[in-house]
């Protein structure tokens, strides 16, 4: 590792603590946010069981379907707030279909991909934007 990037890393770790607790805060203000739409069965969001402790690395969605999901990123996009889809499964990705194969049936994976939606995340987002956020997918349901 060079020493600019040591450095910088360094300074990330001095502030773990404080960088995961302002990430938590977010992730915590769009579950909260975005519950009633999930109680509604528009959406579903994210499920942490009683036992486990999260680092809030992302908060995403899963709508009815991918052509939900990809309307709600133009709709994002036209407030220009970047959503993204959040993975391609491996055995669907080019090599994974050319080199690898899958088994067993495919009842979730691809399903689920296709309705996952990544929202912004990141430690200095402004309560601010992340109410942007907000307002805007409460629009896009409304």
């Amino acid at each position: 590792m060079a020493d600019l990037q040591a450095a910088y890393l360094w300074a990330q770790l001095e502030a773990a603590q404080t960088i995961n607790q302002q990430r938590l805060r977010l992730w915590q203000r769009y579950y909260d946010a975005l519950q009633p739409l999930a109680a509604q069965g528009r959406i579903a969001l994210p499920a942490v069981p009683d036992s486990c402790c999260h680092n809030a690395h992302m908060f995403y969605l899963k709508l009815r379907d991918s052509d939900d999901r990809d309307a709600l990123i133009r709709w994002m996009k036209e407030a220009e707030i970047l959503t993204v889809f959040h993975y391609i499964p491996l055995h669907t990705s080019p090599a994974g279909e050319r080199f690898g194969r899958f088994h067993g049936e495919d009842r979730v994976t691809t399903r689920d991909s296709e309705r996952l939606l990544r929202l912004p995340l990141f430690y200095n987002l402004s309560d601010n934007n992340q109410r942007t956020v907000i307002s805007s997918l409460l629009s896009y349901f409304a």
